[in-house]
């Protein structure tokens, strides 16, 4: 088992380790699909939820970059947006939903003292709207999102902002993003394999956990 007691800082990636967020991204994509389909940019089909929660953890720039590359750049946009305004309408009909225990964990490691810092791949308006709905800068430290810095790789947001805080740190995350931003910033990763991290993106990490009150075993 790695030893955390040094541990100062916890970095926290937010959409698959402490957000079920499929239960408003995936009604979102699908949303936007219909207008792709609608206006002849798309052929019809059925989605599953796993091949949609494949491009959680992408900010939106890159999931549309990667999505679908040959899209209008005004299209990729339109179909940003209507994801955006549905994720937030959903949001705001309190549709959104932490993993069990996600609460009690980071109440439990605010009182032990440790620096607790979201960094997501998110828009400004997502964070700000889950941290209202869920009162999470009771929490946080920072709450840190890739709109501020230009939508570049968490990596390099990393870098730029964890001299800010008191080390040794750790990153908690899902996806192949989080774990990259730990390995590349020499820091001790957690891979949530409760999420959607895809066949192989947490083979690196230090720790796997199973659930997020899992985290109370190791600090």
């Amino acid at each position: 088992m790695i030893n955390f007691e040094n541990i100062k800082t916890i970095f926290f990636d937010y959409d698959g380790t402490l957000h079920d967020s499929m239960k408003i991204y995936g009604p979102a994509f699908k949303k936007a699909y219909a207008y792709l389909v609608e206006n002849k940019f798309a052929e019809p089909r059925q989605w599953k939820d796993e091949e949609i929660s494949y491009w959680l953890g992408y900010n939106s720039q890159e999931m549309w970059e990667n999505f679908m590359p040959n899209l209008p750049k005004a299209i990729q946009d339109k179909g940003r947006q209507i994801v955006g305004d549905e994720m937030k309408s959903l949001i705001e009909q309190g549709k959104a939903v932490l993993y069990e225990g996600a609460v009690e964990t980071l109440d439990y490691l605010r009182n032990k003292g440790y620096n607790l810092v979201f960094i997501s791949n998110c828009r400004i308006y997502y964070r700000d709207s889950h941290a209202k709905l869920f009162n999470l800068h009771n929490y946080f430290q920072d709450m840190i999102c890739s709109e501020e810095y230009d939508f570049i790789p968490k990596y390099e947001i990393l870098a730029k902002v964890k001299d800010k805080y008191s080390e040794e740190m750790v990153i908690v995350g899902d996806r192949k993003h989080d774990i990259e931003a730990g390995k590349k910033n020499h820091i001790y990763t957690i891979g949530c394999d409760y999420g959607f991290a895809q066949p192989g993106e947490l083979e690196e990490v230090d720790v796997v956990i199973h659930n997020i009150s899992e985290l109370k075993e190791y600090f």
